[in-house]
């Protein structure tokens, strides 16, 4: 589960840029944490996604496990389509389009895994928390930056 959480941390990080001209140059709100935050708090919520992934899947009955673990690779792929479509396409509206399946992917994610391990579940919620934020602040830029609406 590790390494496949980390996979999906390298595919989804490979687009991100926050120096680029064009991200720079986009609106953006006063409580849009710094450029240095986003590594420290991923670092953490990919660890516990590997974790949680790892003990629910332990501890899920057969059935229940092959759900779970496709919910979860659903997840990932939502997770690592973020940056190329909102840094690598130029988009904030597919931006937003993939935080917001990917929000609801996460708190998915919390409920599927709670069913199986409370603790697993707990591990989950700040990652879905964090992208629950980060789907507001994707809305913000893009409400901010009208120009960027019809890409």
């Amino acid at each position: 589960m590790a390494s496949t959480v980390a996979a999906a941390a390298v595919v989804g990080s490979r687009p991100i840029d926050p120096a680029d001209a064009w991200y720079s140059s986009l609106d953006k709100p006063s409580w849009q944490p710094p450029g240095w935050a986003f590594p420290v708090v991923w670092t953490p919520l990919y660890a516990g996604i590997a974790w949680a992934g790892s003990h629910s899947l332990l501890h899920a009955e057969k059935k229940a496990s092959t759900r779970l673990a496709a919910a979860l690779a659903g997840n990932l792929v939502l997770n690592s389509a973020f940056g190329w479509a909102f840094f690598k396409a130029r988009t904030p509206v597919a931006g937003l389009a993939v935080t917001t399946a990917l929000s609801l992917s996460c708190w998915d994610l919390v409920r599927r895994t709670a069913a199986q391990d409370n603790a697993a579940a707990a591990a989950l919620v700040p990652y879905a928390s964090w992208c629950t934020f980060a789907t507001a602040l994707n809305a913000d830029i893009w409400r901010r930056n009208p120009g960027m609406r019809a890409r």
